[in-house]
């Protein structure tokens, strides 16, 4: 080994040590076997040609591919993502492991957790990836690790029933192939799209159906193949303003909803603490009767015309012709913020109302962290359709908040 790459290795296990101690410190790893198996995997060698502060850093991405036009359709999650992910697994010696969305680094972390005698299988639909994970994963040492081409619709029945599953892309729905494919006690952690929002959701298996034991903030890339979410419509209102939904009972009509923002804006304050809000926006989601996401870029936002909420997307209740969303503003009793709504058309004090009404009914009674309960049932959705309950293709989710 030369110089070079004698300093190369140093500065690598230097911020190894440093990426685990800082995972540790926000929580994203809990236990002793999830944090040996971060400081025993060298992540660099997962991401070759990126620099080390690149690979090591504890909430970037590494881009593995992308599409005709420039977009991320693979990567190597974020560690703290990651971190967060093998915790909620809790996997264990021995066990049978299948990863859904492949990139070599995480199958690697999943073997030290599975020691000798588990097995491990990660299936990419894409053949560019799953090549350069068995190249990335034979060139770190863990040969063993299975790798297979398959569309993660289907799963990989041939090694099943595992104790895990582990879902590493935002699935919209959950295919039978997954939960058939789990032991009767065993787990799957998907991070699942319900109207535009991901949460990384820890599923045991309960009969033929799903019972969350927690669910965490997540952003991955949309699954590929038999599974993307078809269901997604996104329409755009103007430069830098776009609104999408994949709620069947929300007709978008960019026309009036364009009208609408270009009308007097109505804002309507709830007297309701703003604080938690992932768990806020959970619950806004999946309660808005008509939901969409508001998405508006930093342009858009520094004109004045919507607020910061949107930049990332924002829970927004919707009309034909109205358009109502959340904001905030600092309160000074409390030296907290305080939830507030935007409303824009015709509608806009109707729409409000709505939606500063569940403000309020957040803030008393589900003010929280895993306030939330959440099912997953196969089969065809009940009609009428359940209260709390959303429709998939495959089943229905259906929520109880404590």
């Amino acid at each position: 080994m030369t110089a070079i790459d004698d300093s190369t290795a140093r500065d690598a296990d230097a911020l190894r040590a440093g990426m685990v101690r800082a995972l540790r410190d926000q929580d994203s790893i809990t236990s002793e076997p999830v944090a040996a198996a971060f400081a025993a995997v060298p992540r660099h060698r997962f991401a070759p040609g990126a620099p080390l502060e690149l690979a090591y850093d504890l909430h970037c991405t590494v881009p593995v591919k992308k599409d005709e036009h420039g977009l991320d359709i693979s990567v190597m999650s974020a560690a703290h993502l990651q971190g967060v992910m093998l915790e909620q697994a809790d996997i264990k010696p021995g066990m049978k492991v299948l990863e859904i969305g492949s990139g070599g680094y995480n199958a690697a972390l999943i073997q030290e957790l599975v020691g000798d005698h588990g097995m491990v299988t990660t299936a990419d639909i894409d053949h560019d990836v799953i090549d350069r994970a068995r190249r990335c994963l034979d060139d770190a040492g863990y040969r063993q690790v299975k790798t297979v081409l398959a569309d993660g619709e289907s799963g990989v029945p041939d090694s099943a029933p595992y104790d895990r599953i582990i879902v590493t892309a935002a699935a919209w729905d959950i295919p039978a192939s997954w939960i058939n494919g789990l032991t009767k006690n065993g787990r799957l952690v998907v991070p699942l799209t319900v109207h535009g929002t991901t949460r990384s959701i820890a599923f045991d298996r309960e009969g033929d159906g799903l019972l969350s034991r927690s669910y965490r903030l997540a952003r991955f890339v949309p699954m590929q193949g038999e599974g993307a979410a078809r269901e997604e419509r996104k329409v755009l209102l103007r430069d830098g303003v776009a609104v999408q939904t994949d709620d069947a009972r929300v007709n978008l009509l960019p026309e009036a909803l364009n009208h609408a923002l270009g009308m007097p804006r109505l804002v309507r304050w709830s007297g309701a603490a703003y604080d938690l809000p992932d768990e806020l926006e959970l619950y806004l989601t999946l309660n808005l009767p008509t939901v969409a996401r508001l998405h508006a870029s930093t342009d858009v936002v520094e004109s004045g015309l919507v607020e910061a909420s949107a930049l990332l997307g924002v829970p927004a209740l919707v009309s034909e012709d109205s358009i109502a969303y959340r904001t905030r503003r600092e309160d000074r009793d409390t030296d907290g913020f305080e939830s507030g709504v935007v409303a824009h058309g015709p509608q806009a004090e109707a729409l409000a109302d709505q939606y500063v009404e569940l403000l309020r009914r957040w803030a008393q009674n589900h003010r929280r962290r895993g306030a939330a309960e959440i099912r997953y049932l196969p089969g065809p959705a009940p009609s009428p359709l359940l209260e709390d309950a959303v429709p998939k293709r495959h089943g229905v989710v259906t929520v109880t908040w404590h």
